[in-house]
């Protein structure tokens, strides 16, 4: 992994993903539930909600991928887990879920290759995590989140047509 240091929300977030790991039967929805809390309460209280969620969301991602690298766990569980909630979060706090789904996407992808993990796996996962967290808010999120991720994001059209068939 690179010598990047992580803001207090990342080690918050790494700390969470160790947690997971470490104490619960169901690692994917403790990854989810704790993105989405973690990112609700970093935005409570704040005007520019969205783009204080995807400054938060940078950290809160690499931060629960490399907790889970530093505990040998699945990266890519870790990598669809942290997007979904991510969106989720983004969604109760009122942001734009396409901006932070693009943000989360992106930071997922990279922060999973600085730890040695496949970035064509990793987009895969972050891309499915989005589309599955849209999916589940309902309404517009899931053609808002579809559009900005083929829009921005190099691999998730490939992915998204496959998750279609």
């Amino acid at each position: 992994m690179g010598n990047r240091t992580l803001s207090a929300i990342g080690e918050s977030a790494k700390r969470l993903a160790i947690y997971a790991i470490k104490s619960t039967g169901d690692t994917a929805q403790a990854l989810v539930q704790a993105t989405t809390d973690l990112l609700v309460v970093v935005t409570e209280g704040v005007t520019q909600v969205t783009l204080t969620a995807e400054k938060s969301v940078v950290q809160i991602v690499k931060g629960a991928i490399s907790g889970t690298a530093n505990m040998g766990g699945d990266v890519f569980l870790t990598t669809k887990s942290a997007v979904r909630g991510a969106i989720k979060g983004a969604a109760e706090v009122g942001a734009d879920v396409g901006k932070v789904a693009v943000t989360a996407t992106e930071e997922a992808i990279k922060a999973a290759g600085e730890v040695g993990a496949d970035t064509s796996k990793a987009t895969q996962a972050a891309v499915t995590g989005a589309i599955e967290a849209a999916n589940e808010i309902g309404g517009g999120a899931a053609k808002t989140v579809r559009d900005a991720l083929v829009a921005s994001v190099k691999g998730a059209k490939d992915v998204i047509k496959e998750m279609k068939h």
